[in-house]
């Protein structure tokens, strides 16, 4: 599924709920089911600065698309996490970093955030977009 599929099917996802406190719920179900990282992988260089609770996140590039994990110690963060790595992981360098983010402004997490949650949920967008631009890069050495 492309980037922009899966993502008009999270702001699907999230409009069925009439309240906030619903879709907080729904943040909280989806940190639940995040698929769990690696445990070698939660170490000082996978975790993202800014956040307020501790998120470790790491990606794996095959060649030619990134994959993602993560995990954090907080289970709304998780759940950001989940949304997230939905979006973007198994897709190429060029895809996520053409990507627009704009989902996660249309499901209204940015205005319902505390800000430093906010600001986390921004360093985990700018972490795996560094990451696709260091696979692009990459990939144009090798090439």
């Amino acid at each position: 599924m492309k980037i922009e599929e899966t993502s008009d099917t999270i702001i699907n996802e999230f409009d069925s709920f009439d309240d906030w406190m619903d879709k907080y719920n729904y943040l909280i179900e989806l940190g639940k089911s995040l698929p769990m990282i690696d445990e070698r992988y939660k170490v000082e260089s996978n975790l993202i600065s800014g956040c307020q609770s501790r998120v470790w996140l790491h990606a794996e590039f095959d060649g030619k698309l990134v994959y993602f994990t993560a995990d954090s110690d907080a289970v709304i963060t998780k759940g950001i996490a989940n949304l997230l790595i939905r979006v973007y992981s198994g897709h190429s360098p060029q895809e996520i970093l053409a990507a627009s983010t704009e989902f996660i402004k249309e499901i209204g997490l940015t205005e319902h955030l505390s800000p430093t949650r906010s600001n986390g949920l921004l360093s985990m967008i700018k972490q795996i977009k560094m990451y696709a631009l260091a696979y692009k890069t990459m990939q144009a050495i090798d090439n």
